[in-house]
């Protein structure tokens, strides 16, 4: 069952943040992930929820998700982020 990486960053060291999205979709790609969402344009239509960047990623099981977000590839990848942006970020099972 397909398993959804979903993200909310707010960017706050654009230089930084630019050597992550340089240097992450390797290490999705690897793991099997696509990108279905990097940042498009965002309309609210409920809530009061704003953010000011999306992310979704697929990839093929929960399983793979973690073994990419736990991976030692995307380890100092991530740690770029960590510095460069504030997100929230959950993982989602599909629907079979």
């Amino acid at each position: 069952m397909s398993a959804y990486v979903i993200g909310e960053v707010e960017i706050t060291d654009p230089q930084s943040y630019q050597e992550y999205a340089k240097r992450v979709p390797e290490t999705v790609a690897r793991h099997g992930g696509r990108y279905l969402v990097r940042g498009g344009a965002v309309e609210t239509r409920e809530g009061d929820w704003s953010p000011k960047r999306v992310v979704v990623l697929e990839f093929p099981s929960m399983d793979q998700a973690r073994k990419w977000y736990d991976s030692p590839d995307y380890g100092p990848v991530l740690a770029i982020r960590l510095k460069a942006a504030k997100s929230n970020v959950i993982f989602v099972e599909g629907v079979s």
